[in-house]
C-alpha cells in the first residue's frame, strides 16, 4: 500500500459505537471521549505510527483500553479497527479481522496482550494467511 491513509472523525466514531450500542445492547454515551478523540489525531502523525499496521494498532488499542464509552469499549474497537481497514483499501481481510481479533479484543482489554503482539497478530491478518506457530505460542502463553 501507499503512505496515503484515510481517516475518520470522533463523530464518525461515535456514530458507529452508537449503532453497535442500538444493535446489540449495553449502555449508550461516553466517558472518555477526549482520549479517543486524541488517539483519533495522534495516529495521523506519520512520525510516530508510521505504518498503516501500527496505526491500526494505536486505533484498537484505544478505544479498548482508554474506556472512551460507557459500555461497548471491545466491540467498538474491533468494528472500528475493521473499518478502517476497510477505508483504506484493505477490504480483502476485514472478515478476517473480525473473526481473528473477537477473542484477541477481550484479552487485551484483560491486559494478557501486550503492544507488541497485538502488532505482530494485526501484521498477521494483513499480510499472512494464517498466524505462525511464533505468534501461536506467544498467543497461548499470554492467555494461559
Amino acid at each position: 500500500m501507499n503512505n496515503l491513509f484515510f481517516y475518520f472523525d470522533i463523530q464518525h466514531a461515535i456514530e458507529i459505537h452508537d449503532w453497535i450500542i442500538q444493535k446489540s445492547g449495553g449502555l449508550q454515551g461516553s466517558r472518555e471521549i477526549n482520549l479517543l478523540d486524541s488517539a483519533l489525531t495522534h495516529i495521523q502523525n506519520d512520525l510516530y505510527y508510521p505504518s498503516f499496521e501500527e496505526k491500526l494498532k494505536h486505533l484498537v488499542i484505544a478505544v479498548n483500553k482508554f474506556h472512551p464509552f460507557n459500555d461497548g469499549n471491545k466491540r467498538s474497537s474491533l468494528v472500528l479497527g475493521a473499518y478502517f481497514l476497510e477505508i483504506n483499501g484493505y477490504d480483502f481481510c476485514v472478515e478476517k479481522f473480525v473473526v481473528e481479533m473477537e477473542n484477541i479484543v477481550v484479552w487485551l482489554a484483560e491486559g494478557k496482550i501486550e503492544d507488541a503482539l497485538l502488532l505482530d497478530i494485526i501484521i498477521s491478518i494483513i499480510h499472512e494467511d494464517n498466524f505462525s506457530e511464533s505468534i501461536k505460542l506467544r498467543l497461548f502463553e499470554a492467555i494461559s
